[in-house]
């Protein structure tokens, strides 16, 4: 029974200081889980007020130093609550559920930014990020910035002649890839970059054979540089059948970016965004660039 009173009290102090901290202006110990939350975090200077972070959590590098509380889907409520954090701010996927109950259950408010991969739900992520830390005009503020840029990208990519077929392939080996179907985040950026993805058959990622990716007949393969380090570098990703038999295969036209900032959805997604457009539309003049 030690270890249950103990527990119990744990428990009983992050309500206090949940409670304590919820009432001030600004949440002074935030919790971030998913990368795109602790980036808006940072983004919206409050970067250090983040005790504890995702394994997931990588940019800005400084997060990099902070404790971590695990992947994002298997967080423990006893190991989030020991950093006696004032606020929890989560994406959608994060869990187990029963541990956001339990976490929920001390009073400790967890805000969940909402699910999608879109302009609307990045805008909506950072306004809410910024309501829930304290800094409701600061988060206006950026999703507004964050808008324009979006909406600067749009107008310069409708002077594009074509929208070329992109085939997003996510790689752990040379033998097990995977390619993006609908309702994906690889879909929207690509989309937003003003392409087009090459399968649209299916929902989600599933493998593909040589075969396949040759009849999706993409213009363009795009690659997250982890895939391409674990299929032991670019040269080597280049002779794998379902890459190097494709028309952009043959034609050298691989693109290969940072997963986390391609995929990630927060503050930075225009930018992403305009950084694939550059590679999809060589020559045509696009605003942003890679921070």
């Amino acid at each position: 029974m030690p270890k249950a009173r103990a527990r119990a009290a744990l428990l009983a102090a992050a309500l206090a200081f949940g409670a304590g901290a919820a009432a001030s202006a600004e949440v002074e110990r935030i919790v971030a889980i998913g990368p795109a939350v602790s980036e808006t975090v940072a983004a919206l200077g409050a970067a250090d007020r983040l005790v504890a972070v995702d394994s997931s959590s990588q940019y800005p590098p400084r997060l990099r130093g902070l404790p971590q509380v695990g992947y994002m889907r298997s967080l423990s409520a006893e190991g989030v609550l020991s950093l006696r954090p004032g606020v929890l701010l989560i994406t959608a996927d994060a869990g187990p559920p029963a541990a956001l109950a339990q976490l929920r259950g001390t009073g400790l408010p967890v805000v969940v930014m909402p699910q999608g991969h879109s302009p609307a739900t990045v805008l909506e992520s950072i306004r809410i990020v910024g309501d829930a830390i304290g800094r409701p005009v600061d988060g206006r503020d950026l999703a507004q910035k964050v808008d324009a840029e979006f909406a600067a990208l749009a107008r310069a990519l409708a002077a594009r002649n074509d929208t070329p077929r992109v085939l997003f392939v996510l790689a752990n080996t040379a033998d097990s890839l995977m390619a993006a179907g609908r309702e994906t985040a690889a879909e929207s950026i690509i989309a937003l970059a003003g392409g087009k993805l090459a399968i649209d058959g299916y929902a989600g990622y599933k493998p593909i054979t040589a075969e396949a990716a040759v009849a999706s007949a993409p213009d363009v393969i795009l690659l997250p540089s982890h895939g391409v380090d674990a299929m032991g570098g670019l040269d080597k990703a280049l002779k794998v059948p379902q890459i190097a038999l494709t028309p952009a295969g043959r034609s050298g036209r691989v693109v290969v970016m940072e997963m986390a900032y391609l995929l990630g959805f927060g503050p930075r997604a225009p930018q992403a965004a305009a950084d694939l457009a550059r590679r999809l539309h060589p020559g045509l003049a696009l605003p942003g660039g890679a921070p």
